[in-house]
């Protein structure tokens, strides 16, 4: 049995030998609990003879004097950690949240790597391994989730030797108590808040169309149904359109198709899926004879560039800035608290943008 003086010149001698060594292999070495383990660690490391990273302890920094955490919403954070990113586009939505993301690692005086990996769950590992490999001490990514294929990445991403948040991404039901991070947009509750605005607004038939590429249209979906129900308002699935993104090869007649089946429903309003098909609705009721607001109100939910059209769309807003920060920083957090921590699940509300397609309170 070692004295404490003893267990921690052990430690400190493996940490010299082997530059880092992970809290379970020392408790190997040692023969000791964790909690020993972590009570040596935390002696050591408070005076300042090494440092604590997740899941272990490393030689202290030595250019100069040892950085300092910083505090997050979410803990303290390491400061120069390289982040790693994977996305599926650095087009539509995503970008905004990139942002939100460096403004978090630029806080904490760390470096954001980003790759691309285009909705395919081989290219998702590819990149992954490719940032571990560049040295990446945590990851966020918005892996494909779906499927056979999707399963098995996310169980691959929680065996993984550094921290993974999940970004707009959750585990399906088939892995219920998967312990990854995440952080999400309640994408159906900001349906559920078109519709409201709608319904306070005397509207009673109202259409939801959606974007047949995106993967935002479930929880759309599932909001203006559970919405409709919750409010006694009766509907049918042929409310609900699945559109060609704008611009592409046959949107005008099926666009005009929606149009004209709204009004022989008698509907009176559409949510619409994304800002590029809410602007081609409205640009098509223009040429159709169908006047909005004053026939037909419009929401659109995006609001990357809602309030261009004419006249400007009223609009849900995911917060995708502040969704990339909090992401970010739930990772950094991890990093700088290798002691166990619960696993957390963050969802953000999209906000309502008032503006004039949806004009005032019907008779």
């Amino acid at each position: 049995m070692f004295l404490p003086s003893q267990r921690q010149e052990r430690i400190l001698t493996l940490v010299r030998q082997q530059g880092a060594i992970r809290l379970s292999d020392l408790v190997e070495k040692l023969d000791v609990s964790a909690v020993t383990v972590r009570r040596d660690v935390t002696a050591l490391a408070d005076r300042g003879l090494l440092r604590r990273v997740h899941g272990g302890v490393t030689l202290p920094h030595r250019g100069g004097r040892e950085p300092e955490h910083r505090r997050s919403t979410f803990g303290p954070t390491v400061p120069g950690l390289l982040l790693g990113m994977v996305v599926p586009s650095v087009e539509y939505y995503w970008p905004q949240i990139i942002q939100g993301a460096q403004t978090a690692v630029n806080a904490a005086d760390g470096r954001l790597v980003m790759r691309v990996s285009s909705y395919e769950p081989g290219e998702d590992r590819r990149q992954i391994t490719a940032l571990l490999e560049r040295g990446a001490r945590t990851l966020l990514v918005a892996p494909v989730v779906s499927g056979s294929h999707g399963l098995d990445l996310l169980r691959w991403l929680a065996t993984l030797p550094v921290p993974v948040v999940l970004v707009e991404r959750q585990p399906p039901p088939e892995l219920p108590t998967l312990q990854l991070d995440a952080a999400t947009t309640a994408h159906a509750l900001g349906a559920g808040l078109g519709v409201r605005h709608l319904v306070t607004l005397g509207h009673r038939g109202i259409a939801l169309v959606l974007s047949r590429q995106s993967p935002t249209s479930r929880a759309l979906r599932a909001g203006w149904g559970e919405t409709m129900g919750e409010l006694g308002l009766p509907y049918t699935e042929e409310w609900r359109f699945d559109v060609p993104v704008y611009g592409t090869a046959g949107w005008t007649a099926v666009y005009d198709e929606v149009l004209c089946r709204c009004r022989e429903l008698g509907l009176s309003a559409l949510l619409v899926h994304s800002d590029r098909e809410a602007i081609g609705m409205v640009e098509r009721a223009h040429d159709l004879g169908i006047s909005v607001p004053g026939e037909l109100a419009v929401v659109s939910y995006d609001d990357e560039v809602a309030a261009t059209s004419d006249p400007p769309l009223t609009a849900i807003r995911p917060q995708k800035h502040r969704l990339g920060q909090i992401a970010a920083e739930l990772a950094l957090a991890r990093v700088a608290e290798p002691d166990p921590r619960p696993v957390h699940r963050v969802q953000l509300w999209p906000t309502l943008e008032v503006r004039e397609s949806c004009g005032g309170p019907t008779d």
